[in-house]
């Protein structure tokens, strides 16, 4: 093979293989993406006039339990990487370990935690060792895709965003040497918001910006960090991610065309964040926690340049024109657009109580304390990472049931199976019945998403995080019940006997149907009206959570995870079944606000 040089930063400009080079990036992550519409959404990065692929690479899914690994199928990314270079992409590989990516723990693996004395994002021995043994399986899928290989790999990322968390000065090292020891050879890079910039250095490594705007003088303050260095602004937000109860988020085309113009026309290098957000499916989500804890929900749209859905918007088209002006050639032409279908209303004839389904389940266990979900001796002693958790124990009295704040993030209170009430961050206290004959009191504890940014990141175990006590008094004595919803649980419980819906059902509850496709199927979005909270499943594929409050009030559903004939369909809901499923072409958002006029996005 011929030598090629690789991506170099000996100016105020790129060069690649000795010629001026601008990187011209979107941001599309392959584990948000069916893969049987990675090529689809490729092309139509490619037909916008970009010219670089950058995704994140997430640890808690490729590493869901200790030392068990997982790059197939939805999570290949060779694959990944490889058709990008078919198509004519350079890549940029993004690793984390930490990659925030409103993924659940920034894409870390809640396991980690079951050390007490864990410090994330450090050089703490229990954190270097695990990212060592999972770098040890990475690094070599990737390293002979590097551009100096052969490959399309021309920059890797150096952490994420590690300026604006600093808490070790030495970690930031570790990492590169990480990276640098296994193989890569290719150009490093960090990247960061205006104010993490000062604290987000590492010798030796191309300082990048995050921003959405051009105020502050963001772009000459990374200047003037790095004289005659080429300029890059690795995630130009194009939107914005939303978390439930709020408004979705959305930013103007007009004014993300006029910001990204600038740049280009002072001859900066950029990468948009989102080109195409996707979909967080099923719990995998993270969350916000900036003084009051807010869960983000499973679209990541993003109101990025193409939709949740993969469909051209206006700010597609004026990308597009944009960026043909700084183009030698024509560009590709628009792939066609994928067919939705508004499939009948589905009846949902069938359900079964969650009390029931807990002989799904694998072996509760049994603790004078209650235990978090991270602790919890099941997945192979990796605990449980997603999902519900069942608290039970035995109760003489009725009185003040109190949280302590140790409930995370939502507790459903049930006594002898009667809902009591909701226990959540704003509510740490409510009343029980009195009785003084013996009862069950049953906690339904959910993960509602481990917190992605900021200094929370240790502090995000799950579960029952301590005592709870009813009248003053800790209680004790408790079996757990660990409800992941995995497929194994979905398997046994449909081989369950099932009771027709026209008996009142017992809340919690699992509702069953069919939905009947008739010839190819197609991508469509479910929606719940009537229904209040839960979680959708579509032979087996679990899609994410619905809930009342919004604004996601629809779930997108992949035409690939469709058959012809019959799908079934399966809501876990919690309180409230309307009793049918809808669908619609597109989702609709209730509230809307304009992202630039919320604080904390404008100080990023």
């Amino acid at each position: 093979m011929t030598h090629r040089e690789g991506l170099r930063t000996d100016s105020i400009y790129f060069t690649l293989d000795g010629a001026p080079f601008r990187i011209l990036g979107g941001s599309i992550h392959y584990f948000r993406v069916p893969r049987p519409y990675w090529r689809d959404r490729l092309l139509k990065l490619k037909a916008c006039g970009l010219n670089t692929l950058t995704t994140y690479v997430p640890w808690n899914l490729h590493e869901p339990e200790k030392g068990v690994y997982c790059f197939s199928e939805q999570l290949d990314l060779e694959t990944y990487i490889h058709l990008a270079a078919e198509l004519g992409l350079w890549v940029i590989l993004r690793p984390g370990p930490y990659i925030c990516a409103e993924l659940d723990l920034g894409g870390l693996p809640s396991w980690l935690l079951r050390d007490k004395n864990m410090k994330l994002r450090t050089t703490y021995l229990g954190f270097t060792t695990a990212v060592n043994s999972y770098f040890d399986k990475l690094i070599p899928r990737v390293a002979h895709l590097q551009f100096k290989r052969g490959g399309p790999i021309i920059a890797v990322q150096v952490e994420n965003e590690y300026g604006s968390y600093a808490k070790d000065e030495q970690y930031l090292m570790f990492v590169k040497e990480a990276l640098i020891s296994r193989g890569i050879t290719e150009l490093l890079l960090t990247c960061d918001n205006r104010e993490g910039l000062k604290c987000g250095r590492v010798d030796g490594v191309l300082q990048t910006i995050n921003l959405q705007k051009l105020a502050y003088g963001a772009i000459q303050y990374l200047a003037d960090l790095q004289p005659q260095k080429p300029l890059l602004v690795m995630e130009y937000w194009c939107g914005w991610f939303d978390v439930w109860g709020e408004p979705h988020h959305v930013f103007s085309a007009q004014d993300m065309i006029a910001t990204l113009k600038e740049l280009l026309d002072r001859g900066v290098s950029i990468n948009l964040y989102m080109f195409h957000g996707g979909t967080s499916f099923g719990f995998t989500n993270g969350a916000v926690d900036l003084g009051s804890y807010k869960s983000q929900i499973n679209s990541y749209d993003y109101d990025a340049p193409l939709s949740e859905s993969g469909d051209y918007t206006n700010k597609y088209h004026l990308l597009r024109n944009l960026l043909r002006s700084f183009q030698k050639e024509e560009l590709p032409h628009l792939p066609a657009v994928q067919g939705k279908q508004v499939y009948e209303p589905v009846v949902l004839s069938e359900h079964i109580s969650l009390w029931e389904s807990l002989q799904c389940v694998d072996r509760p266990f049994s603790s004078d304390d209650p235990v978090n979900m991270e602790d919890l001796p099941v997945n192979h002693n990796s605990g449980q990472s997603y999902g519900y958790t069942l608290y039970e124990t035995t109760i003489y009295r009725g009185g003040a049931l109190n949280s302590r704040n140790h409930v995370r993030d939502r507790a459903l209170v049930f006594v002898d199976k009667h809902f009591s009430g909701v226990l959540d961050y704003r509510t740490q206290e409510i009343v029980l019945p009195n009785s003084e004959r013996e009862r069950i009191l049953s906690l339904l504890v959910e993960n509602c998403g481990r917190v992605n940014y900021g200094p929370a990141l240790d502090k995000q175990r799950k579960g029952l995080v301590g005592d709870v006590t009813l009248n003053h008094t800790p209680l004790k004595k408790f079996t757990m019940y660990s409800l992941d919803m995995t497929h194994n649980f979905i398997n046994r419980l449909q081989s369950l006997k099932w009771t027709s819906t026209s008996q009142n059902p017992l809340y919690p509850a699992f509702f069953r149907g069919s939905l009947i496709v008739e010839g190819q199927p197609r991508d469509t979005f479910i929606k719940l009206p009537g229904w209040c909270k839960g979680v959708v499943i579509v032979n087996g594929q679990n899609l994410g959570r619905h809930w009342s409050v919004g604004p996601q009030d629809s779930l997108y559903l992949p035409g690939p995870w469709l058959k012809r004939g019959d799908n079934q369909l399966i809501v876990f809901e919690e309180h409230r079944a309307e009793g049918k499923v809808h669908f619609a072409e597109n989702p609709q958002h209730r509230k809307i606000t304009d992202v630039s006029r919320q604080l904390f996005c404008t100080l990023l």
